[in-house]
């Protein structure tokens, strides 16, 4: 069996009988953001994804989600906010 930290995690609940919630406790997140500015949360000990970069925030999963929530306030792509305000300035001109 190939021992990384997700096989450590199981094995650390099985002997301990720790619920998900208790290893919530346990896994440091860091919150992620991507182009398009939508965040989420990634686990310490996993290599961040291509296309997602770090935002300086780390702590438990209950602490990056609630930094989550208090600065993530427009649930729309990027993308899609830039092409609405250019629709709206277009209406504007006329």
């Amino acid at each position: 069996m190939e021992w990384n930290a997700t096989t450590f995690l199981a094995k650390l609940r099985e002997s301990k009988n720790m619920s998900w919630d208790e290893e919530e406790t346990v896994v440091v997140y860091h919150v992620v953001v991507n182009h398009e500015e939508q965040y989420s949360i990634w686990p310490d000990y996993k290599e961040v994804p291509g296309g997602w970069r770090t935002v300086g925030k780390t702590g438990s999963k209950s602490e990056c989600l609630a930094y989550i929530k208090e600065i993530w306030t427009d649930m729309r792509p990027l993308s899609l906010r830039k092409q609405m305000a250019e629709v709206e300035g277009n209406r504007n001109q006329r």
